[in-house]
């Protein structure tokens, strides 16, 4: 080779340390040490016979001779996560990945997943859960649940339901705890998920209703916020899509037939630079097959 490729280990960690200007964010990303990448850096020096950081008291910084290589490997990296991305979904053409919130998925789509494998027998659909928004770049990932407006630049979205907020509680809470007012909240335990916390707010704005509860239990995610709920221990505020089932059995209870529109949606998003497999094309006429049957295709629970 005229011109040789240097080790590519330590190439591969250097750009993680530059990218992210911190060899200890490089470890969290490549899953080793910070020693580890240390040495990893040191070998490329050594091997190219320049220094590449400096070493300062509160953290790095690039060297000339670093910026450059920096410039010059940066898209080519990518450009292989983007080869490597493709070749895979090319060989896994009957696996989909989607990555979903825990809610949602406990919530919306698990109980609809039989209904598309009834359908598509041949589709492996591989179903995780994250709060944080994914990174199609550096993640596996088909597709994805993200809550918001739809208006991510990067990203096709399609709508899958709007979020409406209701109160819900159980139906003994309810008998035990009479709610005759919106004021009545005060006297009892107001429950909410730790990942959408101005859900109380916006639903009491709406009804035009301030009031500061002294008693509050807050919870990783909306689903054991319900299930808090259903045990008796306060007054959830809910996404009401996914409670539909249990208001309409009498599971639970909306002590305030008040909604609250927040104008947000829940959207399958994928990548707009990807062409869409036909695996990710047959899920998504699913899902609108769903979203125009009116109430989403909710099962009775």
């Amino acid at each position: 080779m005229k011109y040789p490729i240097p080790p590519l280990n330590p190439l591969r960690t250097f750009e993680a340390a530059a990218r992210l200007c911190s060899l200890t964010a490089a470890a969290d990303e490549l899953h080793v040490s910070q020693v580890a990448v240390s040495r990893q850096v040191k070998v490329l020096e050594e091997y190219l016979g320049v220094m590449l950081f400096r070493r300062l008291h509160r953290g790095i910084e690039l060297t000339r001779e670093g910026k450059e290589l920096y410039q010059g490997i940066a898209h080519a990296f990518q450009d292989i996560g983007h080869a490597a991305r493709q070749v895979s979904r090319r060989g896994r053409r009957n696996i989909l990945s989607i990555q979903s919130y825990t809610t949602f998925s406990q919530r919306w789509l698990i109980p609809r997943l039989a209904q598309f494998h009834d359908e598509n027998e041949n589709i492996e659909v591989r179903l995780t859960s994250s709060l944080l928004a994914t990174d199609f770049e550096t993640q596996n990932i088909d597709a994805a649940i993200r809550s918001g407006y739809g208006d991510w630049p990067d990203l096709n979205a399609e709508k899958l339901v709007d979020i409406e907020l209701i109160p819900i509680c159980s139906p003994t809470f309810y008998e035990t705890n009479k709610l005759p007012s919106h004021k009545d909240l005060s006297r009892v335990r107001m429950l909410q998920s730790m990942a959408r916390p101005q859900d109380w707010e916006r639903w009491m704005a709406s009804v035009d209703l301030s009031l500061n509860s002294t008693s509050e239990l807050r919870f990783d995610t909306s689903a054991l916020a319900y299930e808090a709920a259903s045990m008796n221990i306060g007054v959830a505020i809910a996404v009401k899509v996914f409670v539909e089932p249990q208001l309409k059995n009498g599971s639970f209870i909306a002590p305030f037939k008040e909604t609250c529109k927040t104008g947000e949606g829940y959207y399958l998003v994928w990548p707009r630079n990807v062409e869409p497999s036909q695996t990710l094309l047959k899920f998504l006429s699913w899902m609108r097959a769903l979203m125009n049957e009116g109430n989403g295709g909710i099962p009775e629970a």
